[in-house]
């Protein structure tokens, strides 16, 4: 049986979700020292502009250190209606926004207490989407993070502003999904060479 570790993730990268589908089993660390400034709370997206970052506000912990599964969200500047309408922006153009953004848009509107209970609603309802099911559980100590989960080999498809800035590889697993719709999972799976 093979296994990676993998952090919570923001509406991770595709390769995030190309480990899902390789792995036969996946553990999400929730036991490390939260790291500030990662995919953990972060995401990229495709603009106008070119790539935006999209961040979750997070609550200062009261000391140096605080595990993960333990990181709260914090409400202000009222950063789910800015993250929903930078989606719109960016993807309202693309085949399949309008196709998946009642999916999203809850997510949007509803307040959430913990970083790791958003993360995993929204990875559950994209893997429900991409109709992969992960085989996915929960550190209960800390094992840390997989070094090679990462691999940011994605085969280009159609963007929304590539005849802008041409084809910007690895972005949240959304751009992906919103551009390519039922297709998206050929293009979530390893890399196949004949």
């Amino acid at each position: 049986m093979t296994q990676i570790i993998l952090p919570t993730s923001y509406l991770a990268p595709i390769c995030y979700y190309r480990n899902l589908v390789s792995y036969d089993e996946i553990l999400i660390e929730t036991a490390e020292n939260y790291p500030k400034q990662t995919l953990r709370n972060r995401c990229y997206i495709a603009g106008a502009n070119g790539v935006l970052m999209l961040t979750v506000p997070v609550v200062k912990p009261d000391s140096l250190k605080i595990l993960t599964r333990n990181v709260r969200i914090s409400d202000h500047g009222n950063w789910r209606h800015i993250h929903w309408n930078a989606l719109v922006s960016a993807y309202n153009l693309s085949p399949f926004f309008e196709y998946y953004a009642d999916d999203f848009r809850p997510f949007y509107e509803k307040k959430y207490d913990f970083l790791l209970d958003f993360n995993m609603l929204l990875q559950e309802k994209i893997c429900n989407l991409l109709d992969i099911q992960p085989n996915v559980k929960f550190t209960d100590e800390y094992l840390g993070v997989s070094t090679a989960a990462f691999d940011a080999d994605v085969k280009p498809y159609r963007q929304v502003f590539s005849h802008k800035h041409g084809f910007i590889p690895d972005l949240s697993i959304v751009d992906l999904l919103f551009n390519m719709g039922p297709e998206a999972i050929l293009y979530a799976k390893p890399l196949q060479w004949f």
